[in-house]
């Protein structure tokens, strides 16, 4: 038997994404190897339009299973598989489309208008009024009616960071990214010390303590611009490691440092990091495993996507 050498499989990965009419989309956290392959890298939602936008019959996501939903979501009649079916998320996890309903139904009377932050299911968008990205949530939440209490889902970190930026008060739900809190005042601090120049960019999954140490807390997408477009030198990035692969390939003039927890030395993701070349190529190969959804949920997770899309204008 041949051994199948890393450039191999990158090649025949590429003749399969011609054979299938596919398109590869890497969120900014998957492993270097992955978004150098990929056509697009960037966030759930980006990636999600990148797909709609190429005339392509297959979507191979290379993230986690909410974001391959997602794609879905807008892209009902492609193929869409994901690598490791069991990439899940943290924060998806954390509410369960049925938890959420009962939720709903047994507060009925207080008419809540609720926003989702994308990292949830699709279960999870199709009761909701209104979707949003760490990039655009305070857009969002400004532009919510202001006589209805707004629930904020899952990510409680998130909405009390928005609730900072826009004075707007808001129910949270108490979910988490398990990557983003294991970053602490302490690390971060101790970092610090080391790199006394070096400005913190950290994502607002992040907890208040951390956040505060910040020089910048911004979504992934707005941290490639500002470490651009900033006259430093040296950042310390305080999110999934995965962001410092796209970092240093798109600003490489730059030095980046990974922001520890208090832990180890950088964050990963144990879901993201279950997709593999291996596993993409399979995936390309078999078309699966693909990710299906009931139209009547796909339908009405579409519409808080669209209406987050005419807020965002």
């Amino acid at each position: 038997m041949v051994a199948v050498t890393a450039f191999s499989l990158k090649d025949e990965i590429l003749r399969l994404k011609t054979e299938r009419n596919s398109v590869i989309l890497a969120h900014n956290y998957q492993v270097r190897e992955i978004q150098e392959i990929a056509d697009f890298v960037g966030d759930s939602l980006g990636l999600a339009y990148k797909a709609k936008e190429a005339q392509a019959d297959v979507i191979a996501f290379c993230g986690v299973h909410f974001m391959a939903e997602t794609a879905k979501i807008v892209n009902p009649d492609k193929i869409v598989v994901i690598p490791d079916l069991n990439a899940g998320c943290s924060l998806e996890q954390s509410c369960p489309g049925p938890q959420l309903e009962a939720f709903l139904k047994a507060n009925a009377a207080k008419n809540y208008y609720v926003i989702a932050y994308i990292n949830c299911s699709a279960a999870v968008k199709a009761l909701s009024d209104c979707i949003c990205t760490s990039g655009n949530a305070v857009k969002i939440v400004e532009a919510a009616p202001k006589d209805r209490p707004i629930l904020f889902v899952p990510d409680q970190n998130l909405g009390s960071w928005v609730m900072e930026q826009t004075g707007r008060k808001m129910d949270l739900w108490k979910g988490a990214c398990y990557v983003h809190v294991e970053f602490t005042r302490d690390s971060i601090n101790a970092i610090k010390a080391e790199h006394p120049g070096a400005k913190v960019v950290a994502h607002p999954e992040c907890t208040y303590a951390v956040r505060m140490l910040a020089d910048e807390v911004c979504s992934t997408e707005k941290m490639v611009g500002w470490c651009r477009n900033s006259p430093a030198k040296d950042f310390i990035i305080v999110t999934e490691s995965g962001m410092l692969n796209r970092l240093e390939r798109e600003v490489p003039d730059k030095n980046f440092i990974p922001g520890p927890t208090g832990h180890c030395r950088c964050a990963d993701c144990r879901y993201m990091k279950l997709n593999t070349l291996e596993k993409l190529h399979d995936a390309l190969l078999n078309l699966r495993p693909r990710v299906e959804l009931p139209e009547d949920v796909r339908r009405r997770a579409e519409k808080p996507i669209l209406r987050m899309l005419e807020l965002s204008k």
